[in-house]
């Protein structure tokens, strides 16, 4: 699919003059001032943030009240247990709020759904399982916001519950003692709305140290599991989800905690970075909750034990192999089945009996990029089907749910992904209402867009320069890796490596040649040729190889020069 290159209007006289004040390179500055990060204060927090710049915890929608509950579990050594989901989100959430309320003297415990029996959030069989095990409150972490019957029905059992979340709420809030989420739509004055699930629980650990007058090292000191969860959960890394990563990766470093560790080093990563983070340590804690373990990646995080966290790492390893292997099964078959039907349709709902439903949602995110639809996959058990769903930009699929709620049992998400159960009798309305309403959404005009930071002459691009960049660290959602033009490159090599999947070329200008990759965009050997002129958009990165450092161009997208 042809993706249309929108290059940034840039204010150069203000690139200059943020090169020179703080002297970095104009590309640098060039990236900043397309960030709309230009003065002083914000240009020094973007770059160098500290532990002064978390914003009041106080300020967060029912924090006041949450706390006092909770100082009244510690005084009474009430018993409390923390509910929370099996992604890396969920289970970094609980990891530093227990470690946090052990150190405030109180001892809690824990639960995880299990996401093939019972799905994601609260359910009626858990909370009486809660209840039969003498809790008295129930402290949700990255779910809860939408659980409104079942925390009517905790509290008919006499359980108390404090929700903490990140999710979109429906238009009726959950009865709770209290509900911390920056999505609400009631007014509230905290600056940032974007924490993840983990951030909202860090926060109520900061709100926690600060009235009961402990030291702020004591829940600094997680943000390197904090970091973890925040980067992985794909949340924008802007404002206060930067400070925590940027903080967070520098902890991880040098991390403590056994289980991250041992991830670190079974990820094969020498560099510790925001990479190292999303496809290192991520597929394999979000692994185990896939398959049905979602216990051991807690776990993991918990032992002090370096065997034991060596021992369950391997697990992880061996889970997320199985994954693997399944989720090409279902991406290949969901191809098959996409290929039988018309493409031409303008979203993707696809559903199959033989899938695994703690997969589908990768599959989904797969299909989605290559096809640039929306897509929902669903796998059926029974009469009950389960689906995961991801969206396009420009497209709200949550909204989308929210109109089609009647063709549905459960649903939940945001903006860009979605999870949710139905009835397989309903399934074939529910692809016929779906596509009719993406179909009126007009989302056939939404094409692809790059947006490209600068043109630039490869003959000017140093190492340095491109080492440079590295201070916009940790890369992610609203901070993707600054995009560069190259045009009027004639193409010096070019094949394809693994198998036909990626793009190997060696680029020329008059004086200096310049390699590249292009990742599963192999398919381009066969439609360009030596010699060919050709204009090319991508990220800049040093290569390391037999000790020699090189600039590389990693191609996002290519087209022959006019």
């Amino acid at each position: 699919m042809r993706k249309k290159w929108e290059f940034k209007e840039i204010d150069e006289s203000k690139v200059t003059e943020i090169a020179k004040k703080f002297n970095i390179s104009n590309l640098l500055s060039t990236v900043l001032v397309n960030h709309n990060i230009v003065n002083e204060k914000e240009i020094e927090v973007f770059l160098n943030p500290t532990r002064n710049d978390f914003h009041d915890p106080y300020l967060m929608p029912d924090m006041e009240v949450c706390v006092e509950r909770i100082i009244k579990a510690i005084e009474n050594q009430e018993k409390v247990i923390i509910y929370g989901d099996y992604d890396v989100d969920g289970i970094t959430s609980i990891t530093v709020l227990k470690k946090f309320l052990k150190t405030c003297g109180l001892e809690v415990g824990y639960y995880i759904p299990n996401r093939l029996n019972e799905g994601y959030g609260l359910n009626k069989n858990a909370i009486d399982k809660i209840k039969q095990e003498g809790y008295h409150l129930i402290i949700t972490v990255d779910c809860g916001i939408s659980a409104v019957e079942e925390i009517e029905y905790a509290n008919s059992l006499g359980l108390e519950t404090i929700v903490t979340d990140h999710h979109e709420p429906l238009d009726l809030l959950p009865p709770a003692i209290g509900v911390i989420d920056l999505k609400r739509k009631d007014e509230h004055k905290y600056p940032f709305d974007s924490l993840a699930g983990c951030g909202v629980a860090f926060k109520l650990c900061q709100a926690l140290g600060i009235r009961l007058g402990i030291n702020e090292k004591e829940y600094l000191k997680y943000l390197d599991i904090v970091c973890v969860g925040t980067i992985s959960d794909i949340v924008p890394l802007v404002d206060e989800n930067r400070v925590i990563a940027k903080l967070g990766l520098k902890l991880v470093e040098v991390t403590k905690n056994p289980g991250l560790k041992a991830l670190l080093s079974a990820s094969g990563y020498k560099q510790i970075n925001s990479n190292t983070i999303s496809f290192g340590v991520a597929p394999r804690i979000n692994a185990c909750g896939r398959m049905g373990y979602e216990e051991e990646a807690l776990k993991l995080f918990l032992t002090e034990n370096l065997v034991e966290a060596s021992n369950i790492t391997e697990n992880l390893n061996k889970y997320n192999r199985t994954r693997q292997e399944i989720e090409k099964n279902i991406y290949d078959e969901a191809l098959q089945m996409i290929n039988k039907n018309d493409e031409e349709t303008k979203a993707i709902i696809l559903g199959s009996e033989n899938w695994h439903h703690g997969v589908i949602g990768i599959v989904s995110s797969k299909i989605t990029d290559m096809y640039f639809k929306p897509s929902i996959l669903i796998c059926f058990e029974g009469e009950e089907g389960k689906g995961s769903g991801r969206s396009i930009p420009g497209f709200d699929l949550h909204e989308a749910l929210v109109d089609l709620s009647d063709y549905l049992e459960r649903f939940g998400g945001h903006e860009m992904a979605v999870g949710l159960s139905l009835k397989k009798s309903n399934f074939v309305k529910f692809k016929e209402a779906f596509e009719k309403y993406v179909e009126e959404k007009n989302i056939g005009e939404i094409v692809p867009i790059i947006e490209i930071d600068k043109e630039v002459d490869i003959k000017n691009i140093t190492c340095d320069t491109v080492r440079q960049l590295d201070l916009l660290e940790p890369f992610g959602e609203a901070n993707r890796r600054p995009v560069f033009a190259c045009r009027n490159l004639k193409i010096d090599s070019i094949r394809a490596l693994s198998d036909g999947k990626h793009l190997k070329l060696t680029l020329k200008d008059a004086s200096t040649t310049v390699s590249a990759i292009g990742f599963n965009l192999g398919y381009l050997s066969r439609e360009y040729m030596l010699g060919d002129k050709v204009d090319v958009v991508g990220t800049l990165e040093i290569n390391s190889f037999n000790g020699k450092d090189s600039i590389q161009i990693n191609i996002k997208d290519i087209m022959k020069s006019l």
